[in-house]
């Protein structure tokens, strides 16, 4: 073995025995519930391979929490949003006032990040009271990439409407005022749950409101949402684009 191999060599083990001796790894390094394992398991949440998962596996708590926070759910994002850009200089508006582009609000147009990491970034079972509580505060800071979307679809001439599971009652004026507040203004109409579709399931909800959109005469060009519940059933549109989310399930 020549001195560079060597000096390599060495240089590999050191790191090794020093990342598990300082617990520096981000996830634990134990077989089948390390990075792996957590890779794996995003990967499948991401394809709709693993469903109706009401945890994040606690062994993947780390994992998620590095994946939000050290810059690559960012650059996914970023990467999806300018896909999403390439399919918009092939569009051709005809101008009647008429063309249509949905956006879902959690984790697609305001991050909630800050909220789940009390709860351990999904680790903790879903809250409906503490999020109800962490929305009426109306801090959710903007996802700049689909911010920078929307002003984008704004000013290209499409009618852009916002599509909740927040309840109209209770979260209207915070969930207003926040999306003012990080620049989602101009938009043609924030729509959020009622009294007569409370109980419907995320897909049947949301299939109901853009059957309503093409019966108003909308084309709805493209559709946006970190869960696969905001881009599954009818009327979906002519392009859909999921945005990452590990941190929970919506059916």
């Amino acid at each position: 073995m020549d001195h560079t191999c060597r000096r390599e060599t060495l240089l590999f083990i050191f790191l090794t025995i020093s990342s598990v001796a300082t617990s520096t790894s981000p996830w634990p390094m134990d077989g089948n519930y390390g990075a792996s394992y957590c890779l794996s398991w995003r990967l499948g949440v991401e394809t709709n391979n693993v469903r109706l998962w009401r945890i994040v596996p606690l062994q993947c708590l780390r994992y998620v929490e590095v994946y939000m926070l050290a810059g690559q759910y960012d650059r996914d994002v970023q990467l999806i949003v300018d896909q999403i850009k390439f399919y918009l200089n092939e569009i051709v508006l005809p101008g009647d006032g008429m063309d249509a582009w949905i956006l879902d609000v959690d984790d697609t147009c305001l991050s909630n990040v800050f909220y789940y990491r009390l709860k351990r970034y999904g680790c903790d079972p879903y809250d409906p009271t503490g999020f109800r509580t962490w929305s009426m505060k109306g801090e959710c800071p903007a996802i700049q990439p689909v911010l920078e979307l929307f002003n984008t679809l704004i000013e290209t001439g499409f009618k852009v409407f916002l599509v909740t599971g927040r309840d109209e009652e209770t979260l209207r004026q915070a969930t207003q005022e926040n999306l003012h507040n990080q620049g989602y203004t101009g938009y043609e109409r924030l729509i959020m749950r009622t009294a007569d579709n409370k109980r419907q399931s995320a897909i049947t909800y949301k299939t109901r409101i853009r059957k309503e959109m093409m019966e108003q005469g909308y084309r709805i060009w493209g559709n946006v949402g970190d869960q696969w519940s905001d881009l599954q059933g009818e009327y979906s549109g002519d392009r859909t684009f999921k945005i990452p989310n590990p941190m929970y399930f919506v059916p």
